[in-house]
């Protein structure tokens, strides 16, 4: 619980405003209950001791339960992040919590209760190889600038065509760390970390004919980069890049 809202409870129970017991209940209000069973605990609590906020997981989640958390999170005094959400989901819970917002190309869905913080030194720019990989791409612009980021977004300049890259060589340079997405044989991040002096999180995605293994053909790829300043997360987790990234542009 943040600082602010323990003050007020403990303010409110002083002046006799509110009951011991409801404080109690509010200081341990971080599990959620559908038919006496706990189906969330939300970490109230992520953002003061790691930087990073609680984020939903919305891809096997119910509309209710996302909605639920979002509210939770939003009456803590946070604002809350829900990704892979798909658009009929997203839908249901947007009439549950009509304040809230929808970024369709990246399924992300979230709902601000202050102002986003702009805690960013520098600008992460975003990569894609293919229009095919603009889902992950977004999903890791999105996340980026909710956590505070300017963002740069750079699309479709796969290997297939290197001078499409070569254009942004000096937008490159301006960027304080790059995500680069790509599928199919993965080879984009390592052309990019050639370029450039800047960190590099490469992000391999599902996109591919048969051979590309639903992306274990370009993760593959990009572990074995010789590319040097070169870190990988894992298939489609333009989330993971987006926090990695976020860590490194907030150094001093």
């Amino acid at each position: 619980m943040d600082h602010k809202r323990l003050k007020g409870l403990l303010e409110a129970v002083s002046s006799g405003k509110l009951a011991i017991d409801t404080a109690m209940r509010e200081l341990h209000g971080d599990e959620l209950l559908r038919d006496n069973k706990v189906y969330a605990t939300v970490d109230l609590e992520r953002q003061q001791r790691t930087g990073m906020p609680e984020v939903i997981y919305g891809a096997s989640k119910s509309a209710e339960q996302i909605a639920s958390i979002l509210v939770h999170l939003n009456q803590a005094g946070q604002n809350a992040i829900a990704t892979r959400v798909d658009p009929a989901k997203a839908k249901e819970i947007l009439q549950r919590v009509p304040k809230a917002n929808y970024a369709e190309v990246a399924q992300i869905l979230h709902s601000e209760v202050a102002p986003i913080e702009p805690l960013g030194k520098g600008k992460i720019g975003i990569l894609c190889a293919g229009t095919s990989d603009l889902p992950v791409a977004e999903e890791a612009a999105v996340v980026a600038e909710l956590l505070g980021n300017t963002v740069c977004r750079i699309t479709d300049v796969g290997v297939a065509g290197v001078h499409r890259l070569l254009r942004h060589t000096a937008t490159l340079q301006s960027c304080r760390v790059l995500i680069v997405v790509a599928g199919m044989e993965g080879a984009l991040p390592s052309v990019v970390a050639g370029l450039t002096d800047r960190p590099i999180i490469a992000v391999p995605t599902s996109v591919g004919y048969g051979t590309a293994f639903g992306g274990l053909t370009a993760l593959l790829a990009m572990l074995n980069s010789c590319a040097t300043g070169l870190s990988v997360v894992n298939i489609d987790n333009g989330f993971g890049a987006a926090t990695q990234a976020t860590l490194i542009n907030r150094l001093p």
